[in-house]
């Protein structure tokens, strides 16, 4: 590594140069107003070599120009030596890559992390704040998998509770046998259509006892619909056959309609939990818990977790009675996918920000319990999603339905495509493909650019502009870099060549190197958004050398092969990129 071999000359110059010993060399990016590759920063170097930092940078420079091959010249900025690397070490890296479609991904190892995402709950549709979700959860785990993690992908559905119940009490009172295939709506689309229904009559009670002259808190407690629904999920506990069946039909319509809308989205997962199954989990963990004094039991019966040493509250883990709370299943839960993954060295709860605490003493527990995995837990917390007012609304009024959203982006990107007139030539089907194909790669590259903790808002048409920090412009420049690679056929295919790089050329290829580093880094801190900004500032230099860098009409035939050969690699490196993003490159566009 280039930094490593860096550091190295430097210790040998200072000591050389100065009779000192110097323990580290801090590198960081050149500034783009001051010639150079690297840069080296002299002021720490103070600590152990006195004099002018300027003239240290300028002793040190010389030195690297006369023993280190791939220093050519060297500058100094007040405190900062700016290093110049040879064509011949950029040409060196680009000839030794044999296949950039592969470049950057490192080999999987047998470190293995669980990555949980989606979750939904079984009586509604996935909404935009579920696409933010499941796009950041799908992409992490993508490039976990870039970086040598051996990764399995889960989510835990939320299929029992008092809401599910209300969705299947509005369906036995209204329904009319009604079924996705008898009504055409999809199966979770046709299940929120009836927890919609039942809040409306649940409103509707609500108010006709307000009028008898009942309290709000005695209302909203007393509403018959509400009661009966009480009473459907303690026939649900209790095992009782019709509501069982009942609410296995009515989850199978849902299951299948999410399936459809992940199939569509392009996201997948390796297994799948049931909070049906779950929820019951962790009470004999509490128990243990309990004999190792982790946790503690109140006068009433009921067992709690002191945190406030911690910085942090105490916590109930068993109600009086002996029931769960959800702390209890999550941390039976966590144990059990160990129990079931035995190779899970660490697991990534894709959970929205509002439940930052809940993860923090989730995490902190099952420390205390004396789980080793439990130091490799992380909250991929992120913010909310909104939409220019009025936009995109579901027929509900109340959420952005996933499949509405999709189908809104195909069809903006049909009206913009349709403008610029590029795709006369295309069959129908292959529109509708490239439509689809374009919105997908707008919707996702807009959300997965944004730093997960911040909070986004999300337009619509300005993610589907050509131009920008945008999916479409990253998926057109592909789509021309294909288009030269068509008209050049066979020229070009193999590497190993030598020219006189342009600048524009040594810029483009410094971005290539950078890719490895960058999946890295990204895998580290589970931000997409690192890899979607590092292509948005690939495709920039790649547009800024094929507008002043001629590929066919270069001075001789070696300098065109070259640039045909840097297209193909740059090209390789952006459809690497996006498919870590989950989204799709166009062939032309």
């Amino acid at each position: 590594m280039l930094q490593d071999i860096l550091s190295e000359k430097i210790k040998q110059a200072v000591q050389s140069l100065y009779n000192a010993t110097l323990e580290t060399v801090e590198f960081q990016a050149t500034r783009k107003d001051f010639e150079g590759d690297i840069t080296i920063v002299v002021f720490p170097m103070l600590r152990v070599v006195k004099g002018n930092p300027v003239q240290i940078g300028e002793a040190i420079g010389s030195h690297l120009v006369e023993h280190v091959a791939e220093v050519s010249k060297f500058n100094v900025v007040k405190g900062f030596l700016n290093v110049v690397l040879s064509d011949a070490y950029f040409l060196n890296f680009f000839n030794q890559v044999n296949d950039f479609s592969s470049f950057g991904i490192t080999p999987q190892g047998t470190d293995a992390m669980m990555v949980e995402y989606s979750s939904p709950n079984t009586n509604k549709p996935l909404h935009l704040g579920h696409i933010r979700n499941v796009l950041l959860g799908y992409s992490v785990a993508e490039i976990l998998k870039a970086a040598g993690k051996k990764v399995y992908k889960t989510q835990i559905i939320n299929d029992r509770g008092i809401h599910i119940c209300k969705s299947m009490l509005a369906w036995q009172r209204y329904g009319n046998s009604e079924t996705p295939e008898s009504s055409g709506l999809k199966g979770d689309k046709l299940v929120g259509k009836y927890y919609v229904k039942f809040d409306k009559v649940y409103k509707e009670e609500i108010a006709q006892l307000l009028a008898q002259g009942k309290s709000e808190e005695e209302a909203k407690s007393q509403a018959p619909i509400l009661l009966e629904a009480q009473e459907m999920l303690r026939l649900w506990e209790a095992g009782d056959n019709d509501v069982v069946a009942l609410w296995k039909e009515m989850n199978g319509w849902v299951y299948a309609g999410f399936e459809q809308t992940y199939k569509t989205i392009g996201v997948d997962f390796d297994s799948y939990y049931y909070e049906s199954n779950t929820y019951l989990l962790g009470k004999d963990n509490i128990m243990e818990g309990l004999e190792k004094g982790v946790f503690y039991k109140k006068e009433d019966g009921s067992v709690w977790c002191d945190l406030t040493e911690d910085g942090l509250d105490e916590k109930i883990v068993l109600r009086s009675d002996g029931t769960a709370v959800y702390m209890t299943q999550d941390i039976g839960t966590a144990i059990q996918r160990v129990k079931d993954q035995s190779d899970i060295n660490g697991i990534i709860y894709t959970v929205g920000n509002e439940q930052d605490y809940h993860f923090r003493v989730l995490f902190l527990i099952l420390k205390k319990l004396g789980f080793t995995w439990a130091e490799n837990l992380y909250h991929l917390s992120y913010g909310m999603v909104d939409l220019p007012s009025g936009k995109m609304k579901s027929r509900e009024g109340t959420v952005v339905d996933a499949d509405d959203l999709i189908a809104d982006m195909a069809n903006t990107a049909r009206t913009i495509s349709e403008d610029l007139g590029k795709i006369d030539d295309y069959s129908e089907e292959e529109k509708d493909t490239l439509y689809q194909t374009i919105g997908l790669g707008a919707l996702k590259y807009y959300i997965l650019k944004v730093d997960p903790k911040k909070r986004i808002l999300f337009n619509p048409e300005e993610s589907v502009d050509f131009q920008g920090n945008t999916g479409p412009f990253i998926q057109y420049t592909y789509a021309r870099i294909q288009a030269i690679l068509r008209k050049a056929g066979e020229t070009g295919s193999n590497n190993h060549v030598q020219v006189v790089l342009q600048p524009k050329e040594k810029e483009l290829l410094k971005q290539l190197q950078l890719f490895p580093e960058t999946i890295q880094l990204a895998a580290q801190n589970y931000s997409p958004a690192l890899i979607a900004n590092y292509t948005y500032e690939l495709v920039k230099l790649y547009n800024s050398f094929f507008q002043n860098v001629s590929i066919f009409g270069a001075e001789t035939e070696e300098q065109k092969v070259f640039r045909i050969q840097l297209s193909r690699s740059v090209g390789a490196v952006i459809k690497t990129s996006f498919k870590l993003l989950g989204i799709d490159v166009p062939e032309r566009m």
